[in-house]
């Protein structure tokens, strides 16, 4: 799909990836574009300088998501693209982490997107046609040693997106799930924190978000379910896919060295 003249949204879009993306679209020549985020200044601001609209958003709930859809469409018509890029962080740790943090994450990384995917399908499935993308993360296809929670819901989001491309692929509903590994926004920073998830995430490199923006648009352009703005990712997702043990070992080995290396700096 091209982008020029098609009504995008895009949510989480007051600051990092979401911002670039929103930058993006519009000079792909969206005829519209909307920037939702629960930081309704942050939306007024690149909203702005696209000349879009902004939209007060909490990902965490279906009749905010559902209301988003609606004042998108009443605004621009039927929406083309829909990029689900809103997310939280979750808690630290493994299972010791609190529901509360459990159910925000998993509302925000997960159900936001089936939720928009409600509200969006039936009309894209009568017009034959419409995209639907989610943020995952690297983590949702290997894992994220720092956090559990994170890990569970992004693996969620990428089984969600698989599961609607191959339901709705042939109604002409296309799908993609974006995968990046580290990415210099301020959510990075909570796992940087921990030696371990450090070293995991910056195995690739980091990248900017106006790189995710990118390999996006590349993505959509090419109807990709999985888009990997990290080369390295489809070499560990492969390697995982081949010989599981081997990856785990490496993963712990590469855990346990970061930890020590930490302990006896």
């Amino acid at each position: 799909m091209e982008l020029a003249n098609r009504h995008v949204v895009v949510t989480g879009a007051a600051g990092g990836i979401g911002r670039a993306l929103v930058r993006r679209f519009a000079a792909q020549g969206a005829r519209g574009v909307v920037a939702a985020d629960r930081d309704l200044d942050g939306a007024r601001s690149i909203a702005a300088e696209v000349d879009g609209l902004a939209v007060q958003l909490d990902a965490g709930s279906e009749d905010s998501v559902r209301a988003l859809v609606a004042e998108a469409a009443a605004a621009y018509g039927p929406i083309d693209v829909f990029h689900s890029n809103a997310g939280v962080p979750g808690a630290m740790g493994g299972p010791e982490a609190e529901d509360q943090a459990w159910d925000e994450a998993w509302r925000v990384n997960v159900m936001a997107h089936v939720w928009a995917a409600r509200a969006l399908l039936p009309e894209m499935v009568e017009r034959g046609e419409g995209y639907l993308i989610n943020t995952a993360s690297a983590a949702g296809l290997l894992t994220q040693v720092s956090s559990l929670v994170y890990s569970v819901t992004k693996h969620a989001a990428v089984s969600l997106a698989e599961w609607l491309a191959i339901e709705y692929g042939d109604a002409g509903v296309r799908v993609s799930c974006v995968c990046p590994q580290g990415v210099r926004t301020p959510m990075l920073d909570l796992a940087m924190d921990d030696p371990a998830a450090a070293a995991a995430l910056t195995a690739g490199g980091l990248i900017e978000p106006e790189d995710v923006a990118d390999a996006v648009v590349a993505g959509i352009r090419e109807e990709r379910l999985l888009i990997l703005p990290h080369e390295n990712v489809s070499g560990f997702l492969a390697l995982k896919g081949s010989d599981p043990e081997r990856w785990l070992k490496g993963m712990r080995r590469l855990v346990r060295d970061a930890r020590s290396q930490s302990a006896s700096g």
